[in-house]
């Protein structure tokens, strides 16, 4: 039992001192008064949507897990109109950016066929993942399908698909925070930092 205890408080220890050796040089890209800010105007943008009248749609607003937990428990509460939520669970296994196979690891609980369906993620990346969601959701029968992303990664190339509702545009560049993370690292960060690649590399 001593061996285990003493075990676990290494590994304790290892990753308090990478996930601080990570941060040590990083470079703050926005604050979290950005982040805050960027947050309000995508719920305003979604309310004039469906906040009024004359909108009959009850969206279904789907949650990608586990990287927009932190940004879906913001924009959430700043919703006025009659929703219903719920979260998916999607893992590209094989080439993180393209070609992997992506496995549903849930799916919506609720009916999607006819219905408007509001999919919150972090970041559009390459895009690959979020392509298929969207897709994947249009085959069971969604009405539409608006992609709400909190950050979309300028590569410098044509993405499969894009957002809907961009809350920041990144540079393309390792950024952690607000649910983006480094090896499991810094989703609590509440402002958006860039890692150097010779700090990851070092890890």
């Amino acid at each position: 039992m001593a061996g285990i205890v003493f075990t676990e408080k290494i590994m304790q220890d290892f990753h308090h001192n990478r996930a601080r050796a990570l941060l040590q040089n990083a470079e703050e890209l926005f604050t979290k008064q950005d982040v805050d800010t960027a947050v309000t105007a995508m719920a305003d943008n979604l309310n004039a949507r469906y906040n009024h009248p004359e909108a009959e749609a009850f969206p279904l607003v789907l949650g990608v897990m586990g990287g927009a937990v932190v940004f879906t428990g913001n924009l959430l509460p700043q919703l006025t109109f009659p929703l219903e939520f719920d979260y998916i669970h999607v893992s590209r296994y094989g080439d993180e950016d393209k070609g992997g196979e992506v496995v549903w690891k849930v799916v919506p609980r609720s009916n999607v066929a006819g219905r408007t369906v509001i999919v919150l993620d972090d970041i559009l990346d390459e895009g690959e993942t979020l392509a298929h969601v969207k897709q994947r959701l249009l085959d069971m029968g969604a009405a539409e399908v608006i992609l709400a992303v909190f950050a979309d990664k300028a590569i410098g190339k044509t993405k499969p698909v894009n957002a809907d509702i961009v809350g920041l545009t990144i540079p393309n560049r390792f950024v952690v925070g607000f649910g983006m993370d480094a090896y499991g690292y810094w989703r609590n960060l509440p402002g958006l930092w860039a890692i150097r690649p010779e700090e990851l590399q070092q890890t």
